[in-house]
């Protein structure tokens, strides 16, 4: 078949009132996802709850988490910029978009990588310690894996595969990746904001 007639076959496009089966599979992956966070959250304020305030070893400093939190929200505005790009055809705003997020994505992993290596407490020193461990360990899988979606897809945006009518990859992983943020912003409220506030 050439690239021609390939181009010309009707595609999910994502264009509101039909969802490809790739958004609707990528919502059901992300309601999995969600329930899974929302168990390690529970375990959270379960033991909170059973101990007290003593079962936190330490306030939790927010020196490196709170630019952090703005780097993660700044690279899902850039996402949503470079989705927007797509619908309108301008394919330079979305490449630069999604290049953006991608970089804020990898330098978010890095002050992650170096917020655990300062932390007193390890993964198997204590109840707390596997809780802020196992859940900001999973949510880093969950940026891993984001980033190299939305790596995939600046690839194929500068490859020229999408335009303003065939986007649907390029949306699919823009749910995932304000997903992946917004799960950030209840793991930072949880771990970071809760024991401040008693």
């Amino acid at each position: 078949m050439s690239d021609a007639a390939f181009r010309e076959r009707s595609l999910p496009v994502g264009s509101v009132g039909h969802k490809s089966f790739g958004w609707w599979g990528m919502i059901t992956l992300i309601m999995t996802e969600a329930s899974l966070f929302a168990y390690l959250l529970f375990a959270y304020y379960y033991f909170v709850v059973h101990y007290g305030r003593g079962w936190i070893p330490e306030t939790p400093n927010v020196t490196l988490s709170l630019p952090n939190t703005a780097i993660l929200l700044f690279s899902s505005v850039f996402v949503w910029w470079g989705e927007k790009g797509a619908e309108q055809g301008r394919r330079s705003q979305q490449s630069l978009g999604l290049a953006i997020g991608v970089v804020l994505g990898v330098i978010f992993m890095i002050i992650q990588a170096f917020e655990w290596r300062e932390k007193a407490f390890t993964l198997a020193s204590s109840s707390y310690g596997s809780s802020f461990f196992v859940t900001t360990g999973f949510h880093m899988a969950h940026v891993a894996a984001g980033v190299l979606m939305l790596a995939a897809v600046l690839a194929w945006s500068l490859l020229g595969y999408f335009d303003a009518r065939r986007h649907a990859a390029l949306s699919i992983a823009a749910i995932y990746w304000h997903f992946v943020d917004l799960v950030w912003l209840a793991i930072f409220f949880t771990f970071y904001i809760t024991p401040r506030i008693g």
